[in-house]
């Protein structure tokens, strides 16, 4: 009986997830039959369909896709990296912590978007300089939950990795590292997301060259609002199937998230 009520509980969740989308299609369309459709302001959801269908049967699509992700994959990869790096440095050497943690403290209060005037005059305006901010936002989440991660070790756990005789390196890879990976994976996880939404900013603010980025602008200076709704869409299920890919990794590694 539990096993057909989870089934039961687990249909209903998603059904429940449908229903504000639907609601917001529905709104949308009766919106859009009441509104002057032609002067270009609201576009109706067949407009934005037909312009679906000729941005996967042009191309255009899979080019702007894979151009943002490419970006936003390369800049987590090198932030993640970096990130994993400083943290563990930051949780483990107590004199790391005390050199580095102020003044990194200071770097992550600054807005990520203020960097780029920065990152412009010494990277240039290309691919380069949006790697380097994306990097910089996958960075922080992953330095902070992995050095959090670390130093919320229970102190219990090493005293009795001292009683066995662990060495550091034992210590580290059976105690400490189980223990933070948790942490370190929500760092990481957030950093996916972060790079993602900063993937947008970057092409926004920086030289427009192919990408999602580059679809909204388009349709902006063009005045297509079905492109920029289009656009506006494509962004929003990247977004969701990143986060029901880390989401996935989660349950594997670590079994289902606890209900609140």
């Amino acid at each position: 009986m539990s096993t057909l009520d989870s089934e039961a509980g687990t249909v209903k969740g998603s059904w429940r997830g449908v229903v504000l989308p639907i609601g917001a299609l529905a709104i949308w369309w009766f919106a859009s039959r009441g509104a002057q459709v032609g002067h270009g302001v609201m576009v109706s959801p067949a407009q934005v369909w037909d312009t679906a269908v000729e941005q996967v049967r042009s191309g255009a699509l899979v080019r702007a896709l894979s151009a943002s992700l490419a970006r936003e994959l390369t800049g987590f990869a090198i932030g993640t990296s970096l990130g994993l790096a400083l943290g563990a440095l930051l949780g483990i050497s107590k004199l790391a912590n005390r050199a580095i943690a102020p003044s990194f403290n200071t770097f992550k209060q600054v807005s990520l978007f203020a960097w780029i005037p920065l990152i412009s005059v010494w990277f240039g305006l290309g691919d380069v300089a949006k790697v380097v901010f994306l990097s910089l936002a996958a960075l922080v989440p992953v330095v902070m939950h992995t050095s959090d991660g670390i130093r919320a070790v229970p102190a219990n756990w090493l005293d009795v990795a001292r009683a066995y005789r662990y060495g550091r390196l034992q210590t580290l890879a059976y105690v400490v590292l189980p223990a933070a990976l948790p942490s370190i994976f929500t760092g990481v996880y957030l950093a996916l997301i972060y790079s993602w939404l900063a993937t947008l900013g970057a092409e926004y603010l920086l030289v427009a060259g192919s990408g999602i980025g580059n679809t909204l602008v388009d349709g902006s200076e063009q005045f297509r609002m079905d492109l920029v709704v289009f656009g506006v869409i494509v962004v929003g299920l990247t977004g969701w199937a990143l986060n029901a890919f880390a989401r996935g990794v989660q349950r594997r590694w670590f079994g289902a998230p606890r209900a609140a």
